[in-house]
């Protein structure tokens, strides 16, 4: 695969990498820095706990010979070489387990002697000071050594003891501690790099793939399914991206049933148009009876055809959010009856009946011309499906809150299956109940009353259960008059 330094998986490796090198190398450069210092005063503290189990040991009240046995372990364990001198320098105790290397072996550094021995006005050791440690270098060896002076009062006397010992070469221990030090930096940069890579491809190649899956997404393939990996963010990234298909494919089936639905729905007037203007032409345009009746059908085919494509385009404009609503307040019962009015002829062909229970007032803020569309469609959708010698009920009253108006309308038809209901509202949903040219509907009505409810941010819905019949209901906010 091509090296994509841009990409989340070159960047987080990269990331990884160079951290990996950052924090080893701080650590190693702070480490080496601070060895040196730190095994000196570690070994100035080990100096001073050979000095205080000496100087238990030998010049404790009950010194015995486990004592001095004691005292010669100590400075052997701990490589190590002492003298205690009295306060007139002459030398009561001495142990070596160094050899040459002891400082205090004849014969004796200058340096050396003016520390032990006072000479010159050196009082390293006094009433003030009676601690003293120093680094130098023996002139034998050639390698560091510490001293370490401390002045004891004990036993009605004054004692000196001076303790030596060798300080390990620092340099070859911050080499060799550099050196391990190398080897766990490449250990550490090689496993940062490889979980650095592999996190990266856990990261990256759910986005690749869903990156492919989009792509046929785009090319109209609504087989895409998306896989988010194991992150969260990429699960819900992969969750939204199959909603969104989902839902493209159901306005990509939507669109096909509409142009479907449309151009039939346009070609059967077209036909009848069509049909009646050769028989005129050919039959009847002599006979003024048929003429008249030819006349009327193409007249009637033409309305159907207007109010199709008025439905069009008033609920493209409503859904495009272009229409403007002229709000105010309305007498919902009155609007209720003349809406019955008009349709009761309607009613009267098909067999059907039509009761209604509303108020003398019911007062609502709204447009009218829309809730107009509502109730007249709720109304002729239920005619149509109510079966002849049924009845179809119109209800609206105020709901106990005193705040909202629901209306309520009907019928005693085959009802909705439950799979249905939520699909209903689109355009030419097809079902049971779908979309059909029986009494000269354009089978958007359901689709322009969600628009409208939409428009009103009012509540609407359906309750139906299969031979039992439909109710459509609307709820709007009830606005009473001063």
């Amino acid at each position: 695969m091509k090296l994509d330094i841009h990409g989340i998986r070159f960047r987080l490796w990269l990331v990884f990498t160079f951290l990996a090198v950052g924090i080893t190398l701080f650590i190693g450069a702070l480490q080496t820095g601070l060895i040196s210092p730190y095994y000196r005063n570690s070994k100035i503290r080990a100096v001073q706990t050979i000095a205080d189990s000496i100087q238990k040991d030998l010049l404790g009240k009950h010194t015995t010979r486990e004592g001095i046995s004691s005292a010669l372990r100590q400075t052997v364990n701990n490589n190590a070489c002492v003298v205690i001198l009295n306060e007139k320098g002459k030398i009561i105790y001495e142990a070596d387990s160094i050899g040459a290397g002891c400082v205090f072996r004849e014969p004796m550094s200058s340096a050396v002697h003016e520390i032990i021995y006072h000479e010159n006005g050196s009082t390293p050791l006094s009433a003030e000071n009676r601690e003293y440690s120093v680094n130098l270098t023996n002139a034998r060896t050639g390698q560091e050594m510490i001293i370490y002076g401390r002045q004891i009062r004990q036993n009605l006397g004054n004692y000196y003891m001076y303790v030596n010992s060798p300080l390990e070469p620092v340099d070859s221990v911050v080499q060799f501690f550099t050196r391990q030090y190398g080897l766990y930096t490449v250990i550490a940069v090689i496993t940062a790099s490889l979980a650095g890579l592999g996190l990266a491809r856990t990261l990256s190649d759910p986005i690749v793939r869903m990156r492919k899956e989009a792509q046929k997404l785009a090319a109209a393939d609504y087989s895409a399914d998306f896989d988010g990996g194991t992150f969260s963010e990429t699960k819900l990234l992969a969750s939204t991206l199959n909603n969104a298909n989902t839902k493209l494919s159901k306005i990509e089936e939507m669109r096909r049933d509409l142009i479907a639905n449309v151009s039939h729905d346009i070609r059967t007037p077209l036909t009848d148009i069509r049909a009646y203007a050769e028989m005129i032409r050919d039959i009847s345009g002599d006979n003024p009876e048929k003429r008249e009746k030819h006349l009327d059908v193409i007249i009637r085919e033409t309305e159907y055809m207007n109010r199709l494509v008025n439905d069009m385009s008033e609920l493209s404009k409503m859904q495009s959010g272009n229409e403007t609503l002229h709000f105010e307040n309305i007498d919902l019962s009155e609007l209720i009856r003349d809406v019955v009015d008009m349709d009761q002829k309607l009613a009267e062909d098909a067999g059907v009946a039509i009761h209604t229970d509303v108020p003398d007032h019911l007062t609502v803020f709204a447009d009218e011309l829309k809730i107009t569309q509502v109730v007249a469609n709720y109304l002729s959708n239920a005619i149509k499906y109510t079966p002849e010698g049924k009845n179809v009920y119109v209800k609206a009253w105020t709901l106990p809150d005193e705040e909202t108006v629901r209306i309520e309308v009907a019928d005693e038809g085959e009802g909705i299956s439950a799979e249905e209901i939520p699909y209903i509202w689109d355009r030419y949903q097809k079902s049971s109940r779908s979309f059909s040219r029986k009494m000269t509907s354009t089978g958007l009505g359901l689709n322009i009353v969600k628009a409208i409810a939409d428009l009103h941010h009012a509540s609407y819905g359906v309750s139906s259960k299969e031979g039992e019949g439909s109710t459509f209901w609307f709820e709007l906010k009830e606005t009473h008059e001063a």
